[in-house]
């Protein structure tokens, strides 16, 4: 776990997250991987919107970045993503949502800027094959990436 997420006295990271979301609407925040635990990130700020915030585990932080950025931009254009959805990718694999069982256990920063009833949404990504981690062929069954919260019944 990283200083800012252990330090009790989180206040200077707060007004810096506060600031970010003020300057561009929404921020990244990455969480790096530890033993057999991957990395993962969210944002913070989508909540201001009244949309659902975004995670996505198991990518490395400039990919993790990257999709987040994009999908965030894409639900503020009036493009808000749902439980069930299947999103392509401009590479060709694909990405499934599914909403998050408990927030706020997850999204510790964007919690503590919005409270406890954050709603979030995990963008679940196939591997190469499209396999999604629900298989047990994903990534020729080596895992990686955590799914935070039921399926969406389709």
């Amino acid at each position: 776990m990283c200083f800012e997420c252990e330090n009790r006295d989180r206040s200077g990271y707060l007004e810096r997250l506060r600031c970010g979301v003020a300057d561009r609407g929404w921020l990244v925040q990455g969480v790096e991987g530890a033993g057999p635990y991957p990395p993962w990130a969210y944002t913070i700020g989508l909540s201001g919107y009244g949309l659902p915030e975004l995670v996505v585990t198991g990518l490395p932080a400039l990919a993790a970045g990257n999709l987040l950025n994009s999908q965030a931009s894409r639900a503020l254009r009036g493009s808000p993503l749902a439980p069930g959805d299947h999103i392509p990718l401009d590479d060709g694999r694909l990405i499934e949502v599914v909403s998050l069982a408990e927030p706020s256990a997850h999204l510790v920063f964007a919690t503590a800027l919005y409270g406890p009833e954050i709603r979030a949404l995990q963008l679940v990504h196939a591997d190469a094959q499209g396999r999604f981690p629900w298989s047990p062929d994903y990534r020729d069954g080596r895992a990686g990436q955590p799914v935070l919260g039921p399926r969406h019944a389709r």
